[in-house]
Order: structure tokens, then sequence, then C-alpha cells
């Protein structure tokens, strides 16, 4: 199982803080700006600092793990949300380096949080900081390693660890991330698969999942998390202005991640608001232009083709497609550029030229089934079988 986020990796401290608890803070804080370099020294420092604490390793783990998933491009909700993980772990695999580091900080995390456990298993905090761990394991091995049986069983041990702290502790609403996570997910399988999950232990119910993630905001250190996974939740039940009311927050309080940015012109548009959405895009491409950090694979053409979009969206067919055009020049990558030809099928349609509309929406279905694209697939067959029309956004 893919979990929609990374496993709950925050720290959960009720006592006083401790200094290793600030460098973590730390850590994160440089991980939600994209400062990938920062987030990484400040997380081994703070190994460095609490060797014996589980949460310190999961820090670790956790920065490696969203470093390689930027390497990827794996960072967009239309990347977990278009049934796009597929193609995506057809990707080379991870740093042998990076994936030898992970493997170590997330075992020995693990090994810790059980050792506490054994001492005492009363210890809520190491039942806690279990089932952390075995989320991030799983949410690792699907999305990087591309093994969707050892993430189920990682994720069965997590959900198990996190239902049993919320029965024990009903205030540490942090450990609902996990298992709301879960039991959204669940919920949304087809039934073979659900039927499956829930013999292996897994409960289901979406309304409940949702209502825990919620909860799940309530908790300092599990904040920002569970904001990111209703982004995702709420973009794929429909909920746009949910959505764009978490990322517009996010964006503001994160200014250095373009991402965040990036899915709040996504969302806005995604919402009906494709002036606010042009208005965020071509902000978010100016600052993008002067960031010199590292980009993810076909950043510039992803940015180029949702503005597209949204000038296409706000009658400007002339401007969307000189932005279409030009993200297909600026190497995307292979599912984007699917979404590119489709979109300048749209706009081909729209201008009365149908012979010119086919010949996108043909390259758009090749492109889209080597890039394991099924939704861009299936859009570009509704375009072969009748016309784009303003009524069929």
């Amino acid at each position: 199982m893919l979990a929609l986020a990374a496993g709950t990796f925050v720290p959960c401290v009720h006592a006083a803080p401790a200094p290793v608890d600030e460098v973590i803070a730390s850590a994160f804080q440089s991980a939600y700006n994209l400062d990938r370099p920062a987030a990484l020294a400040t997380a081994r420092r703070a190994v460095a600092m609490a060797p014996a604490e589980s949460r310190a390793h999961r820090t670790l783990a956790a920065v490696l793990w969203l470093d390689m998933l930027y390497e990827r491009g794996a960072l967009t909700v239309d990347a977990y949300l278009g049934g796009l993980t597929k193609g995506l772990l057809g990707l080379p695999p991870p740093d042998p380096n990076r994936d030898a580091e992970f493997t170590r900080e997330i075992t020995r995390a693990i090994d810790l949080a059980s050792a506490a456990l054994d001492k005492n298993d009363d210890d809520v905090q190491a039942r806690y900081d279990l089932g952390a761990a075995y989320g991030l394991e799983a949410s690792y091995r699907a999305s990087i390693k591309g093994s969707t049986s050892s993430a189920f069983s990682a994720a069965r041990h997590a959900f198990d660890a996190q239902e049993t702290v919320l029965d024990e502790d009903p205030q540490r609403v942090g450990a609902g991330l996990v298992v709301g996570t879960y039991r959204y997910l669940v919920s949304i399988m087809a039934l073979p698969a659900r039927m499956f999950a829930y013999l292996a232990g897994f409960g289901g119910g979406k309304e409940h999942g949702i209502e825990l993630v919620e909860a799940a905001q309530r908790d300092p250190q599990t904040r920002v998390e569970a904001e990111t996974a209703l982004v995702l939740i709420y973009t794929r039940e429909h909920r746009n202005t949910d959505a764009l009311r978490l990322l517009n927050a996010l964006a503001a309080e994160f200014p250095r991640n373009r991402m965040f940015v990036f899915e709040q012109g996504c969302a806005a548009l995604r919402a009906g608001q494709s002036a606010r959405a042009n208005d965020i895009l071509t902000r978010g491409l100016e600052a993008l232009s002067r960031d010199d950090r590292p980009k993810i694979p076909g950043e510039q053409a992803m940015w180029l083709y949702k503005r597209g979009e949204a000038r296409l969206a706000m009658h400007r067919r002339d401007d969307a497609v000189a932005d279409l055009e030009h993200a297909l020049a600026s190497g995307p990558v292979g599912w984007i550029r699917g979404r590119i030809q489709i979109a300048l099928g749209h706009a081909a349609d729209l201008a009365g030229s149908r012979d010119r509309a086919l010949d996108w929406y043909r390259r758009a279905a090749e492109t889209s089934h080597a890039a394991n694209d099924p939704l861009a697939e299936a859009a570009a067959a509704r375009g072969l079988k009748a016309p784009f029309t303003d009524g069929g956004r």
C-alpha cells in the first residue's frame, strides 16, 4: 500500500522538548522549504546528538526519502492521484549509497522503538515511534523500491501500532494520521483488494479516515504532514476549495517551497478559478527562473503546461498555445508530454481545426500509453471520439 503521505515521521513529543527535538524541527523546516542539503546535514546532526533515539534515525530516513522523491519528480498531486505511480516506478533505481543509508536509518529506528517496547509494553511513545517508522518504511518501499508486497507488510505493522496508540491515549491525535490515511486508502480500493485488506487486519471507512487525518492537524508535530495528506484526499474527493485553502496556508508558511506554490495554482484551476491560477503560476514561473536550486525533472515544462491550461480556460487561446508549445520544447517528462499534447488538441478543437486536434490526440495516446498514464490515455481517446468544447471542461 502506498500511503498518501510519509507515514508520520515528524516527532511527536509530549514532554518538555529535548535539544535534539529542536534540531529535528529545524531539519523538517529545511525539508519543507526544499533546502535539501541543509535538511540532510541537520538530520544527520540529530542522529549524532541522539544515536539512541528512534525519532532521530526516523528523521534522517524521512529526509532521505523526501530527497529521493524530489529527484524522481514524484512530489505532485497529479503524480499520486493520476494513476502515475506505476510509470514513476519505472525510473532508474535510487542512488545505492542513499538507499543503503535509508535502510540503515529506518532499521535502526525500528530496532530502537522495538527494544523500548520489549522493556515496557506500556510505553506509548515507543509504540508511536514504532508505528511511525513502519509507516515511513512502507511509503519508501512502495514509492522508491516499487515493492507493494513488502510495503503492505510494513503498512500493517504501522496501522496496528498507531491504532493501539489511539486506543491507549485518544489525545495523541497525531497517531491518527497513519490510521486515517490507511482507512481512507482501503475505502477507495476495488472490492477484491479491499476484502484482502480487511482480512489482513486493516480497517476501512472513508469518512472516519478523513476525520482522523483532519484531527491530526491539531498536533503541532504532525500538522504539516496531515495538511499535505489532506490536500491529496480533498483533491481526490473534488473538495478543491478545501485543498486550495490548505495550500494557501502552506505556501505562505514555507515561501521557499516552489511545489506548494505550484500546487496552489493547480488547486485554483481545479476549483474553477482560472484567472487566479494564471496569476499564481505566473508568479511561480518568475520565481522559478530566479531559483538556482536544482529542479525536479521537467519542472519548467510542468509549470508552463499548467499555466497553458489556465489560459485556455480563460479563453486566451493564443497565449495558451504559446505556453504549451514552449512546454513541449522544455524537456517534459513522458506523462507531462502526453498531457501537453492533449491540451494542444483541445486548443485546436476550440479553434475549429479538427484535423490538427486529431493529430495531437493520436500523439497523446501513444505518449500516455508509454508513460503508464491511464487518465491521459482515456482523455486522448475521448478527444479522438468527439471534439473538445468549453462545455467539456
